[in-house]
């Protein structure tokens, strides 16, 4: 019995032993290691806080696959207002506006120039608030005009309302030539006009430019026609609108003593550059067998072909790009539009597909009565008070001018004027009214 007994109490204490070491093994499993103390010399970090989970499908006892609850589903943003929206807020900081443009680096902005001298005061500024009125992107103006009309350029450009100053900063410069006689450059076609020639030359810190004539009206926002500077290929590094749509009626080809470029020549009262590869070029030209740098090849050019050249600076650029077509890129006449491409029947059939981008009022067309249409256009941006309502105070009155221009040959075509303006000034409202007053609050 004793025996017995013994080999009992034996057996229980094995079972005893056997359920204490399942019974700790299970408790391991469970819980995991606790991590090693740190020394009392080391420093305690904080990570940040993690924001809080819900327990795993395994958390609960009986809790499946099944048992697990859905999120509901997150609100996508509307279509079309995802990219611009989510850009204003990564560029907006706490506390400023709600306005993209007032934090885009200036690297990113756009660089504008314009030469004037004489009597283009009035016309400069109308430009420059074509410019302001449709855009988008911050603008930095580049002017270029005597020193009698620096104080009178900035008296006026302080006097414009905030919301528009905040869209642009300027800098005037005064006229200098870096090469050849200041005064017979001064003095070549217009006023100050070779000015153009030596912008790469004293922009030196200016990737791109657009430079435009005084007599240029903006339809529609400088950003559109910026955005051509993608579309260069690896050799070009200046565009331009051909001269005349029909060569057989150009002025160039019935009339140049000089080469030009292509079979028209080409326009420069509007010219976008990249104005970094125009200073690490190497043009071919007429006068010595190997290429010569933008700066070197002015003067020598100029010499050459001055009892040949009728206007100026812009026959310079027709040679230097006959000379080197691969460096060009033509864009078409609804970025230069002029009373050419009306005068004569419409010979811009971008402009009637697409509306006139750029009206360019040469020839004095703004100032006399030659051209009613252009000169509508012109007082119509001139008069516009900055704060009214761009249809009430703009579009409309144009309209009813419009009328009394039909019996001329450019007035004949009005929607070709109207067409892009009217889409400009129809996406500015949108802009205004659905984006900061918000659709819920239209009536």
């Amino acid at each position: 019995m004793k025996l017995r007994s013994k080999a009992a109490a034996l057996l229980l204490l094995a079972l005893a032993a056997l359920l204490l070491a399942l019974l700790s093994l299970r408790a391991s499993r469970a819980e995991p290691p606790a991590p090693p103390a740190r020394p009392a010399s080391a420093p305690q970090r904080h990570p940040a806080s993690a924001p809080a989970r819900l327990p795993g499908p395994g958390a609960f006892p009986g809790a499946g696959p099944r048992a697990r609850r859905r999120r509901p589903p997150r609100p996508r943003p509307r279509a079309g207002r995802r990219g611009a929206a989510s850009l204003e807020k990564l560029a907006r900081r706490p506390g400023e506006l709600r306005s993209f443009q007032a934090v885009l680096p200036p690297e990113l902005w756009i660089h504008l120039a314009v030469v004037a001298c004489g009597n283009r005061l009035e016309e400069t500024l109308v430009m420059l608030k074509s410019a302001v009125l449709f855009s988008h992107r911050k603008i930095q103006f580049h002017i270029f005009t005597e020193d009698s009309l620096k104080p009178e350029f900035e008296k006026q450009l302080r006097q414009w309302p905030d919301s528009y100053t905040k869209k642009f900063e300027h800098r005037i410069y005064p006229i200098t030539f870096s090469v050849g006689n200041p005064q017979e450059w001064k003095k070549l076609f217009k006023p100050c006009a070779a000015q153009r020639l030596f912008l790469p030359v004293i922009l030196k810190d200016v990737d791109s430019l657009l430079y435009v004539d005084t007599d240029v009206l903006f339809l529609r926002p400088v950003d559109d026609i910026w955005k051509l500077l993608r579309q260069f290929n690896a050799t070009q590094l200046a565009a331009m609108a051909p001269e005349h749509e029909i060569p057989k009626i150009g002025w160039y080809s019935r009339f140049a003593r000089h080469p030009f470029y292509g079979s028209a020549g080409v326009n420069s009262g509007v010219m976008l550059m990249n104005l970094t590869r125009i200073r690490s070029a190497q043009f071919k030209n007429s006068m010595i067998p190997t290429g010569l740098a933008w700066e070197d090849m002015l003067y020598p050019l100029y010499q050459k072909y001055k009892n040949a050249i009728t206007w100026g600076d812009q026959d310079l650029l027709n040679i230097i790009f006959y000379f080197n077509p691969e460096c060009l890129y033509v864009f078409p006449c609804q970025w230069n539009y002029r009373p050419d491409h009306c005068m004569y029947g419409s010979n811009c059939k971008e402009a009637e597909r697409e509306g006139v981008s750029i009206l360019h009022g040469n020839r004095g067309v703004y100032h006399d009565e030659k051209q009613p249409t252009f000169k509508a256009l012109y007082e119509a941006i001139r008069d516009f008070p900055f704060q009214d309502n761009l249809f009430q105070s703009m579009y409309y009155p144009l309209q009813l001018k419009f009328l009394e221009t039909v019996h001329t040959l450019c007035g004949r075509i009005p929607q070709v004027f109207l067409k892009q303006i009217e889409k400009t000034m129809k996406r500015a409202y949108e802009k205004h009214v659905i984006i900061h007053v918000g659709p819920n609050q239209m009536h």
